[in-house]
Order: structure tokens, then sequence, then C-alpha cells
């Protein structure tokens, strides 16, 4: 499998490369507008999978998703969260957390992506990638009723909303189709986290199914933008020139400890 992923994977050469290979295809056309079909996923290893917390911590106990998402919203205290009683939005909230879920985080920024390809110096001995997928076409290959939505809606990505109209939970969405299916939604904006960063969800048809597979299957929706080890150090002091640090994506006193421990860390 790894030698059929690596079929899709660009090296770049320099950052101006790596600035024009994120944003290959994004001209639209119609609207006359550069606007990218794609959602990213920064990774500090290339060989690092595509894989869920859930898949990661909870292996192939399945049944386990029902109790741990019961329990978050049983013990979750009222005056903390301010929703619903939306079963998309209680997932999105545990995921944004750190609850396993079936959830995969994406951002619309390929400079966010950047950032997690390159935050960590420890990594700096490894050649880091970002995932682009085009969520557009992926989420046009959805069955009804999603892709009603969508068209009465006249978008590209769900919105927890949309979900909630055609979807009470997530057992819903995986009786739709015996086949795997994928899907993008936009979270709601429950922090500054989740705006700053630009953040996009997928999720599929089973809390234990593997991204990585269902992309072979549909190798045009997928590039890997492989970054070599080398140009780690220059795109990570570009990106801080640009702001795109720890500080402006976890806003508090966690992530402005986080950038100036990594900022001012000696290169050697």
């Amino acid at each position: 499998m790894k030698n059929q992923i690596e079929q899709n994977d660009v090296v770049i050469k320099s950052w101006a490369d790596l600035c024009e290979r994120v944003y290959e295809e994004s001209w639209q056309e119609d609207i006359m507008r550069f606007r990218s079909n794609y959602a990213f996923r920064g990774l500090s290893n290339k060989n690092y999978r595509l894989i869920t917390s859930f898949e990661r911590i909870c292996g192939n106990l399945t049944r386990l998703e029902y109790h741990l998402l019961r329990n978050f919203r049983k013990y979750a205290r009222l005056d903390d969260v301010d929703i619903s009683d939306s079963h998309w939005q209680w997932m999105t909230l545990a995921q944004h957390h750190g609850l396993p879920t079936r959830l995969l985080d994406w951002t619309y920024s390929p400079f966010v992506a950047m950032h997690y390809a390159t935050c960590e110096t420890n990594r700096y001995d490894e050649d880091g990638v970002i995932w682009k997928v085009d969520f557009v076409k992926t989420n046009r290959l959805l069955p009804e009723p999603l892709s009603s939505v969508l068209s009465e809606e006249n978008a590209n990505a769900f919105t927890v909303g949309m979900l909630e109209r055609v979807l009470p939970d997530v057992r819903s969405f995986d009786n739709l189709s015996i086949d795997v299916l994928v899907a993008f939604f936009e979270p709601p904006s429950i922090d500054a986290r989740i705006v700053n960063q630009f953040a996009l969800f997928s999720f599929m048809s089973s809390p234990i199914a593997s991204m990585e597979d269902w992309l072979l299957k549909h190798p045009a929706l997928f590039r890997r933008i492989i970054i070599p080890k080398e140009l780690k150090w220059e795109i990570r002091d570009k990106l801080d020139q640009a702001n795109i640090t720890e500080r402006m994506l976890f806003p508090g006193l966690d992530g402005l400890a986080s950038w100036l421990r990594r900022h001012y860390q000696p290169r050697s």
C-alpha cells in the first residue's frame, strides 16, 4: 500500500515550490478567483498514517465509540458547554477536547498544514508531508439524502446544521450504504482555536475504516506533498515570520508557551 500511495507523491524543491504546489488546481474559471477545493493535513513524518484517534487508541473495538460519547455527554458540566443536544455537535466537541472519535482533523489553509508538518523540531531528521484531498469531489460521491442537501444549499462542504437535517446520529450515516463512505464537514465555531485553524473534519461510515484504503480506491482525489527534512528549518522560519505559529493557532497561555519554547530553541 505504501508504494501505491507514493505514486501520488510530489517532492518539493524549495519554499517557492511548496507554495506553488499547495495552490495547484485552485483557479476557478467560473468565478475568476483562486478557491481551492482541497482539504489539507500536515504531518511531521511522511510515514505517519492517516489514522483517527479512535483507531489509534481503541483499535477495532467499534462498540467503544458509543460508550465514549455517551459518557462524555453524561459527565460534561453544562456550564462548560454551550451546544444543542445534537449528536454531531457533541462529537465535534469531544474531538476538540481530545476524546477518541472517528473524526479526522483537516484545514482549509495550506499554511496551517505546513505548520503541523514542521512544528515538531525533534522530527527535523525526517521528511514531512502534507496530504491534500479534494473534499468537493469526495462529498459529491455521497448518496441520498446527503447529496440533495449539498445541492439545495449550493454548498461544497457540510455544516453540522446540514447533517442534523438528514442524519440524527452517526449510526444513520453508517446505514446509508454497504460501501464505505467519506464526508467532510465544517465544525461549529465553538472557540477561537477552531476558527484560527480554519478547521475541517472528515468522517467515515465506520469508526475503524481506513482513510488511506479508501483514497487508494480513488487516487484522483488526493496528492501528497513531501517536505524534505533539509527544507524544514527554512519553511518553519518563514511560517514564523508570517505569524503562522502556536500563539495564533492555539490562543491562550499554552499556545503562547509552546510558540516561545520552539521559537527560541537553538538550531543545533
